[in-house]
């Protein structure tokens, strides 16, 4: 579904990504671990037309995306969740999933309808909290918000960046137990998340980064057993 060849991307004299390789089948969860400054974030925003690509080529079910408008990318079925969530704090909670049904044209009125059902069916504390404004969410209340606006344009695959980040280890576990399950309803994922064994727990594939290079990859499961993963990220 989505390909990535060859991809380098600098900021200013910094390399951020130095030729990396990566794919997403339909279907699957694949997680990107690595440091701070590995280059996670670039790789999301480089799929998603956010930031220059020195070389290298983007293929999205088998269109070149490489150089197309970001809003493009969002309406061929590729949604972006920021990392810090980045919700609409004085929307309510219904306008923010609303807002997220711009990247989706082709929707019809019944469709939103329906998603906002589905979306309520998954996050229920969405549903409870339907008429307060965003900003007066906890964090793992927003980032459900986020993940939850994301969904509303009916994606393709869904890019998700830190998910976990500053969250109690509550609402971490039903996170991850929610990108599963979104996972489970045909949405394909590609996760970043420092949380590597979290990531690793619900990924079919991963692949680590480090100082913008790619050094291994394969199945999650295998890397969850890779004494250098373990040493390095599993704190094992």
């Amino acid at each position: 579904m989505l390909k990535i060849e060859n991809l380098s991307v600098n900021y200013g004299y910094i390399t951020a990504l130095a030729g990396i390789n990566l794919e997403v089948n339909k279907g699957e969860i694949v997680t990107l671990i690595g440091g701070n400054g590995a280059g996670k974030t670039t790789t999301l925003m480089s799929i998603s037309g956010l930031v220059q690509k020195a070389s290298g080529k983007i293929t999205f079910k088998g269109e070149d995306i490489t150089k197309t408008a970001p809003d493009k990318i969002v309406k061929m079925g590729v949604c972006h969740v920021p990392e810090g969530r980045k919700i609409f704090p004085v929307l309510t909670v219904y306008e923010n999933l609303i807002a997220g049904t711009l990247g989706n044209p082709t929707l019809k009125k019944s469709q939103i309808s329906d998603l906002v059902e589905k979306n309520y069916e998954l996050f229920p504390r969405l549903k409870e909290r339907s008429k307060q404004n965003g900003g007066s969410l906890s964090g793992g209340e927003q980032q459900m918000l986020a993940m939850g606006r994301a969904l509303m344009s009916h994606p393709k695959i869904i890019l998700m960046d830190e998910p976990s980040m500053g969250l109690s280890p509550l609402f971490v576990s039903e996170i991850f137990d929610i990108i599963k399950e979104i996972s489970d309803n045909g949405t394909t994922v590609l996760l970043v998340e420092q949380n590597a064994k979290k990531a690793l727990s619900i990924a079919d594939r991963a692949y680590v980064l480090e100082t913008g290079k790619i050094v291994l990859e394969g199945d999650a499961e295998e890397m969850m057993n890779n004494d250098s993963v373990k040493k390095a990220y599993l704190g094992e």
